[in-house]
């Protein structure tokens, strides 16, 4: 249905900028949601790995001995099998949710940063599900361990998980950095922040299983860093509190 035009005095429906203003917002305030849940959900999920089965089977010895860990703590490692899928997704989303606080100067940056962390966090969700949920899988299956660690070892040791590998391990890198630097170049948020982000997200990216409470200890600034950059993302969304007239809305009549 066509909406008739504006006349002199109509106030009945809005301009459209400001509609798109308002969606454009409300979009904005759930992106930043996804920072202080991918903090939650990544932490979870490190402290709850048992110990010894966090690192690529790529021998039989070490096949047979995350074997034995496995078998003892099979839902548990579903468990942060699944919580690392969930964290790594949100973390895809809080790039992008990121990149929409650099304007003008470091925003090209930004960009390449989202587009980088958001590939290289879907190649470590393929990534670690072979290191949860296939550990976990082949624990529960009832093969001898020398057909269990074989198996272990040729997946791990295909061309799909090392192209997969290669790309996330870039991305953990290359991915703070970029986001951190555009941020610290366009001076949108305060640039210790900046420094926060990029130096939080790298230590918990590089932690292993090392129990709960030194896992928590060391993603404290991660976590902080997220929820910092939650706020300054949910503030930039505010609504103005004063709006000029908008010219399309208002004529003035001439004699």
């Amino acid at each position: 249905m066509r909406h008739p035009p504006l006349v002199d005095g109509d106030r009945r429906r809005p301009p459209m900028p400001a509609v798109l203003d308002s969606a454009g917002r409300a979009r904005q305030r759930v992106l930043a949601l996804f920072l202080p849940i991918a903090a939650a959900l990544y932490i979870s999920a490190e402290a709850l790995n048992p110990h010894g089965t966090d690192q690529p089977i790529s021998t039989r010895a070490i096949a047979l001995k995350e074997l034995p860990i496995a078998v003892h703590h099979p839902s548990q490692l579903y468990l942060a099998g699944s919580l690392t899928l969930l964290a790594l997704g949100a973390l895809a989303v809080s790039y992008a949710a990121i990149a929409t606080l650099v304007r003008n100067r470091g925003s090209a940056l930004a960009t390449v940063a989202a587009l980088i962390g958001g590939i290289g966090a879907f190649c470590g969700a393929l990534v670690n599900v072979l290191v949860g949920y296939n550990l976990a899988a082949a624990a529960t299956a009832h093969m001898s361990p020398d057909a269990t660690a074989q198996f272990l070892v040729t997946t791990f040791g295909s061309r799909a998980y090392q192209v997969f590998a290669a790309v996330y391990f870039i991305s953990i890198f290359a991915g703070p950095v970029l986001m951190g630097f555009a941020l610290w170049r366009s001076q949108s948020v305060p640039r210790w922040l900046a420094v926060l982000f990029f130096a939080g997200l790298e230590l918990a990216q590089q932690l292993g299983s090392i129990g709960p409470a030194r896992v928590v200890l060391l993603t404290l600034p991660f976590a902080v860093a997220m929820v910092l950059l939650a706020a300054w993302i949910w503030r930039a969304a505010a609504p103005p509190t004063s709006r000029s007239p908008d010219p399309a809305a208002i004529r003035v009549s001439t004699p």
